[in-house]
């Protein structure tokens, strides 16, 4: 029978955690006792460096339930390498691993399905969201339009697939061979290959506690994802620099021609205007090769992604888990 392990990346989450270990181990249970998987699974929690008590809270689950497990990095690396830090603690110890955020937005019951795809034979299995009514019409819009750019772009992502996915033992031990130090995982694990499937679910509202996702978080998680996986950004620069040259190439011809012709007069706002359009391209451009200059910069240093503090493992015969 199948070990399944579920991975809770949780910063600042003192709030919601008990609700969280409360609902993922009743699920647990309820695989357990459909014969589904094997009383070896659990439920491990990633303290990403976390300012409140969510280690403490993880340590007294670990203590009373023997079904979590914890993992507490040694200081705060983003949820990307939190994330990470788990699946790579899993992959030599469990069949099959579900990635899944702390806030439970994303729905628990349908991790039964999952491992269902996983039994017919699939190695990853994307959580994917079946509407966004719940959005506001900003967040509904950027998500959409981001999705568009990444697959304009040529990365592979699965539409409104976030982070909640079952990967197989093979799946994550591939997972672990991706060394770059930009992570984006929604558009690094599709590159993987092997069968994968889809379930589909509607979003919940978050129970407790401040999303850790604000705007800025956001811009820039999408930021990072269409750099690291896309040149396409330089080559749009190189072609608009082209079709500017083409464009000044024309004006010129123009002005030539006006000044012939005795229609020429000193024009302060199109030369100002100009001046501000050609300087804003040419900064922008230097700032978007910059972003690669950086990303390749910070590859380079090999620096590790994560530091593990402590692992709480369950090395003895557990007692009976918490309800």
């Amino acid at each position: 029978m199948n070990t399944l392990m579920i991975v809770v990346p949780c910063y600042n989450e003192e709030e919601i955690l008990p609700d969280t270990v409360s609902q993922l181990t009743g699920v647990i249970k309820r695989l357990i006792d459909k014969d589904k998987i094997n009383k070896k699974s659990g439920i491990l929690l990633v303290n990403d460096g976390s300012r409140d008590h969510t280690w403490e809270i993880i340590a007294g689950a670990h203590s009373r339930n023997k079904f979590i497990y914890g993992l507490n990095l040694a200081g705060n690396v983003g949820h990307q390498n939190a994330l990470l830090a788990g699946l790579n603690m899993l992959k030599d110890s469990c069949d099959m691993a579900i990635s899944i955020d702390a806030d439970l937005q994303d729905d628990v019951d349908v991790i039964e399905q999952m491992v269902d795809k996983y039994i017919e034979g699939a190695d990853v299995v994307y959580g994917v969201r079946s509407d966004r009514t719940e959005d506001s019409f900003f967040k509904r819009f950027t998500a959409q339009s981001f999705y568009r750019v990444m697959s304009g772009l040529g990365v592979k992502t699965v539409y409104n697939h976030a982070d909640f996915r079952l990967m197989s033992s093979r799946a994550l031990k591939a997972l672990s061979l991706y060394k770059e130090q930009n992570l984006f995982l929604r558009g690094i694990v599709p590159t993987i290959g092997y069968n994968s499937d889809c379930v589909y679910y509607s979003r919940k509202k978050r129970m407790a506690g401040e999303s850790k996702y604000p705007l800025k978080k956001m811009v820039s998680f999408a930021w990072d994802g269409i750099t690291s996986f896309s040149i396409r950004p330089i080559t749009m620069i190189s072609m608009l620099g082209l079709l500017i040259v083409f464009c000044s190439a024309i004006s010129f011809i123009y002005i030539l021609l006006s000044y012939f012709l005795g229609h020429a007069e000193p024009g302060w706002s199109s030369l100002m205007i100009s001046i501000w359009f050609l300087g804003g391209v040419q900064l922008f451009s230097i700032g978007v090769v910059g972003q690669y200059i950086g990303k390749t910069y910070m590859e380079s240093k090999e620096r590790p992604r994560y530091i593990i503090e402590e692992f709480l493992n369950h090395e003895e015969e557990p007692q009976n888990g918490e309800d």
